[in-house]
């Protein structure tokens, strides 16, 4: 496009001569509208090119903005998808929670219900405890009274055991009874008693001897030995005469014969007596030993060694025997001094009139009012 101007520029200058004139007017251009001619064409590119750039970058805008509303489409119906899934769950969470609200108020009517019941329960379970411990304690009591009334006779007869009949050991055991019996009662106003009880029954064990047993079998085998010990022999000379005065004597001894009473021998046909006299004192001194009788059995004691002394021969092993468990014997007596019970017995009979006196006391249920 500048060529042609170029070219006409040339043709045509300032101060050109006036005798060269163009051919056609109309070819002619004014020199001032060149410039303006040149601007409006770039200025004509360059709209258009804004325009194309425009018209692209709109295109690529709208380009860009079908894609994203496709995605946004996309993530919408995702969207949606999801929201109808927790309108799904939240309709189902909504039935649950009516269902628990429901089985709520169910739950909390039995609860209520369970609960008078209960209290009702309670009350009737206060009612029957107080009921038990009351007749709890009239079995206490009934029972305590039974159990002092067995004390009381077994203390008793302890006593008139030892009185009647001397059985220390029998009369002991009676008070080993009444201890234990002492022992069940629950009341602890009779627990002093038992130290009593003890004594007296400690008294009693030692008043019989060690050994009785034991001295009852000995005196038993002596009468069952008195038929074997042999006797002393006869007053016989049996020395030879060696003098005349000692030949006198022989001589008269077939016309006159002399004996002894005190002290001596008994005939053969007396020996059976005297067996029998010494068994008989050996049954004696059986007899005061379990009743015991202290003075008795000395004294049977006593006739027996002397029996044996002065009938018996006293050289003979079996008869020396006899004679040390005789011994043995007469040093384990009995103890002569009586045993004095009957303390126990009054303590708790006293104990028992102070007991009666005294107000019962109340019972747990009574005292403690009602219960919470």
């Amino acid at each position: 496009m500048s060529s042609p101007d170029q070219s006409n520029e040339s043709v045509a200058p300032e101060g050109a001569r006036p005798g060269h004139a163009p051919a056609d007017p109309s070819l002619r251009t004014p020199r001032p509208a060149s410039p303006a001619r040149g601007g409006s064409l770039a200025l004509a590119v360059l709209l258009a090119l804004i325009a194309v750039g425009a018209s692209g970058y709109v295109g690529w805008r709208q380009w860009q903005q079908e894609r994203g509303s496709a995605g946004d489409i996309r993530q919408l119906a995702g969207l949606q998808q999801r929201v109808g899934t927790l309108e799904t769950a939240l309709t189902a969470a909504d039935g649950q929670r009516d269902s628990l609200s429901r089985r709520l108020d169910d739950a909390v009517q039995v609860n209520r219900s369970l609960r008078e019941e209960l209290l009702g329960q309670a009350e009737r379970t206060r009612h029957l405890e107080d009921a038990v411990a009351k007749l709890a304690e009239k079995s206490l009591s009934g029972r305590d009274g039974m159990l002092l009334d067995e004390t009381e006779s077994l203390l008793r007869m302890a006593g008139e055991r030892y009185t009647l009949f001397h059985d220390a050991q029998g009369a002991a055991n009676a008070y080993a009874l009444a201890d234990q019996t002492l022992a069940a009662v629950n009341d602890g106003a009779f627990s002093g008693l038992r130290q009593s009880v003890n004594t007296e029954r400690e008294a009693l064990v030692k008043s019989q001897p060690a050994s009785q047993a034991g001295a009852l079998q000995q005196l038993e085998a002596l009468r069952g030995e008195l038929a074997a010990l042999p006797l002393k022999p006869l007053d016989a000379d049996t020395a030879p005469a060696t003098d005349a005065w000692s030949r006198i004597r022989h001589a008269l001894a077939s016309v006159v014969s002399v004996q002894r009473d005190d002290g001596a021998p008994l005939a053969v046909a007396d020996a059976r007596f005297a067996r029998e006299l010494a068994a008989l004192d050996l049954a004696q001194a059986q007899a005061a030993l379990l009743a015991h009788d202290s003075p008795g059995y000395a004294a049977a004691l006593q006739r027996v060694d002397g029996a044996l002394a002065s009938q018996f021969d006293g050289k003979a092993a079996a008869v020396q025997q006899a004679r040390e468990t005789l011994k043995q014997l007469a040093s384990q007596l009995p103890a002569t001094a009586p045993v004095q019970l009957g303390a126990a017995l009054s303590e708790l009979r006293n104990l028992r009139a102070v007991h009666a006196l005294s107000p019962a006391p109340a019972s747990p249920a009574t005292a403690g009012g009602a219960r919470p």
